[in-house]
């Protein structure tokens, strides 16, 4: 039909696969998370929460994920321009599931937006950079 895009979203295989090298990668560094993927739109694929990880870790990890969709940017990005005085101060209170800590990461493929994956339950630069290093070993942009 005229008037329909087509577009690339991520699958649960592969969602999968995901959480399985970000757990990899934080149990290497004795890290425990949680760990979610989303699709294009924002919505939830799957996700884990690592023995061991804070409970509110899921919310933040499910948040991360979400954020990261919905600017195509990772969480982090936004972590100076949020605080009071910053160019996107109070955006962030305005949708209850926006996490702005590093963390979250937009899944690309070839430059498009497939996803997003978020951690946490460490600090927020050891979430990122393990969900950094999975997102590598399966080829996202």
């Amino acid at each position: 039909m005229d008037g329909l895009i087509p577009r690339q979203t991520i699958s649960l295989e592969l969602a999968l696969a995901l959480l399985s090298r970000v757990r990899d990668e934080a149990a290497a560094r004795n890290l425990s998370l949680a760990v979610a993927v989303v699709d294009d739109g924002g919505h939830l694929v799957a996700s884990q929460r690592m023995d061991g990880a804070a409970l509110g870790a899921m919310t933040l990890a499910a948040g991360k994920a979400y954020t990261s969709v919905l600017w195509a940017a990772p969480t982090g990005d936004f972590m100076e321009s949020t605080q009071p005085g910053g160019d996107d101060w109070g955006w962030n209170s305005t949708d209850p599931r926006i996490v702005v800590y590093e963390g979250g990461l937009p899944l690309l493929v070839d430059g498009e937006l497939v996803g997003g994956v978020g951690a946490s339950g460490a600090a927020a630069a050891d979430d990122a950079e393990c969900v950094t290093a999975a997102m590598r070993s399966l080829n996202f942009d």
